[in-house]
């Protein structure tokens, strides 16, 4: 099949929406979308499915509205994940090959690979990605891409992605119940990184920080390869609750404010403007000021990049990050982030849209930090189907119903016209057609002979018409 026309679906379960979306590839290194539908998330706290039949029920309403949209029938998917579970570590694997004049070849790294998939961990616990930085072929290190040079001993770093096998199974089991097929997880922050860091940003050094609903996903490249992933529990959503608990008011009125008037840093916020929130069961409004909502947001924000600032020094690569921080997902939206993270961080700092890759009609519309993920997860599906030569399944097009005449198998139509050879058809009240049957009946059986006469009388009547046909005279009388 043509790299152009394999179609890719993925799904984004997250903390504050589950985003479904078809795209494909435009053949020159670009995706192009086909449809994207969203709705509200229920059932996922922090990235985690808690509730399984709210979540199968959020998944199925957007799916169900994106084939509408699409008139495709979603079977085989790619899913994001994250939570606070994920955890990585740096292993080393090493393979021995027969011989030293043999080149390596693609087989000789996909063994090595699943070597990796092998080492020891904590129980309750799988591994979820195996990505290798660098080679070492017969003790030659720096080696990007060893195929092609020859070697006995092959060895690679690996960046080890580790995450709960329960939570991983929970997340297959709502795709599932959905009526969908589970092709692989993904995880989060290297979806997003794929839709929203170019080649330059990667080589030179940086640090990606989504920050979602319930969760901030930290990604850190150097030199073209992941060196450090990490998931923060804590996100967009904690905010919320600190405005809410702060002012006093409801939770969506709380995430309202936020989007339309918060902003990351107190000083900056007007002094003199306020917002009026209305009252609960006609009480008095409340009025509450922007620089007020501003101090709620900053101190938490302020806590979510200490994090952030705590994995990146974490990493080792705290001083080769010279592409500095790119920011993105739903809270990239809030007003003043970017100085806010470039006064925490001393980096520089961008907005991170997907429109690295995005191609299409629909790019404008799609090009928002919110959807980077549900991007990422369709570059990451073509590099999988890529990879491993296989292709993605869909239905058929979706046709409306016919009412009138309800459509049947072969098989039914075949046993309905036997069964219409031996049954009558139904009869209609049609009385003048039923007195000219009456009438023929009666001619019918005067013409026949009756059924109840005896035998003698029938042989009479036999006699009778002979005598008519020779016309002769028979005495009835008794003889003498």
């Amino acid at each position: 099949m043509n790299s152009k026309d394999q179609l890719v679906a993925a799904i984004d379960i997250g903390t504050t929406k589950i985003v479904a979306i078809v795209g494909r590839s435009d053949g020159n290194g670009g995706i192009e979308i086909l449809g994207l539908s969203n709705t509200p998330s229920t059932g996922v706290k922090r990235g985690v499915v808690l509730n399984i039949e709210e979540t199968v029920k959020a998944i199925r309403t957007t799916v169900d509205d994106l084939e509408e949209r699409t008139g495709l029938v979603l079977t085989d998917v790619f899913v994001g994940i994250a939570g606070r579970h994920i955890k990585s570590k740096m292993a080393r694997g090493y393979i021995t090959r027969d011989s030293h004049e043999s080149e390596i070849d693609a087989s000789d790294i996909r063994r090595l690979t699943a070597d990796m998939y092998k080492l020891p961990i904590d129980v309750g616990e799988e591994i979820i990605h195996v990505i290798p930085q660098t080679y070492i072929v017969d003790n030659e290190s720096g080696i990007n891409n060893p195929i092609g040079i020859c070697g006995k001993r092959l060895e690679a770093n690996f960046h080890i992605v580790i995450g709960q096998i329960s939570s991983a199974r929970n997340t297959e089991r709502c795709i599932n119940k959905a009526g969908m097929n589970l092709m692989s997880l993904v995880l989060e922050p290297l979806a997003s990184s794929e839709a929203v860091l170019t080649d330059e940003e990667k080589e030179a050094g940086v640090v990606l920080v989504d920050i979602g609903g319930g969760t901030t996903d930290v990604a850190i490249y150097y030199d073209n390869v992941i060196r450090h992933t990490a998931v923060i529990p804590f996100g967009g959503n904690m905010v919320t609750e600190d405005i809410k608990q702060g002012c006093s008011i409801l939770q969506k009125q709380a995430e309202d404010l936020k989007v339309k008037f918060g902003y990351a840093i107190g000083d900056i916020a007007p002094e003199n403007k306020v917002v009026s929130i209305p009252g609960i069961a006609g009480r008095e409004p409340k009025e509450i000021s922007f620089k007020n909502l501003a101090y709620i947001i900053q101190s938490r924000m302020e806590e979510i990049l200490d994090a952030v600032n705590f994995e990146i020094q974490n990493s080792g690569f705290a001083e080769k990050l010279t592409a500095g921080v790119v920011i993105t997902g739903g809270g990239a939206m809030l007003k003043n982030l970017p100085q806010l993270v470039k006064f925490k961080t001393a980096m520089d700092v961008r907005i991170g849209h997907p429109n690295v890759h995005l191609t299409g009609k629909g790019k404008d519309e799609i090009n928002q930090p919110m959807y980077a993920t549900s991007v990422g997860l369709i570059l990451k599906g073509l590099d999988y189907l890529e990879e491993n030569k296989t292709f993605a399944r869909f239905g058929e097009k979706k046709q409306e119903p016919v009412v009138q005449q309800p459509q049947y198998t072969q098989q039914h139509q075949y046993t309905q016209h036997q069964q219409s050879r031996h049954t009558a058809p139904p009869l209609k009240e049609e009385p003048v057609q039923v007195e000219q049957e009456q009438e023929q009946e009666e001619t019918f059986y005067n013409d026949r002979p009756q059924g109840g006469r005896s035998f003698g009388d029938k042989l009479r009547n036999i006699w009778d018409k002979i005598i008519e046909a020779t016309d002769e005279k028979i005495d009835e009388s008794p003889s003498k």
